[in-house]
């Protein structure tokens, strides 16, 4: 199963707004989290989350692509940045204003 890695929205806005505040070099700087999560680890927290019971069926024919994507974001971790939102945090939030929307649309 292939791995990713995943930052929430305002993490990457927080850490963009802190290198302009903080970083002064002529380096590239990598924004991330330093962890990544099988898409299968993934499409299960997912599951949980949304209170999905039902099967999660994976095509195995299709490629996987790239098996490992994940940033080298110790550079930025080093001046003391870490992202605050964790990933099962970001998808309950992510879930939670889905449903708040949709219950304005219902409306």
């Amino acid at each position: 199963s292939p791995f990713r890695e995943f930052l929430f929205a305002d993490d990457l806005a927080d850490a963009c707004f802190y290198l302009m505040e903080n970083y002064n070099e002529a380096s590239l700087v990598n924004i991330g989290t330093g962890e990544d999560i099988s898409i299968k680890d993934l499409a299960l927290t997912i599951k949980r989350i949304v209170g999905f019971e039902g099967d999660l069926e994976f095509d195995t024919s299709k490629p996987d692509g790239t098996p490992k994507k994940l940033m080298d974001a110790s550079k930025l971790h080093s001046t003391g940045w870490k992202h605050k939102v964790e990933l099962e945090d970001g998808i309950r939030l992510a879930y939670q204003d889905f449903l708040s929307k949709e219950e304005a649309s219902a409306a």
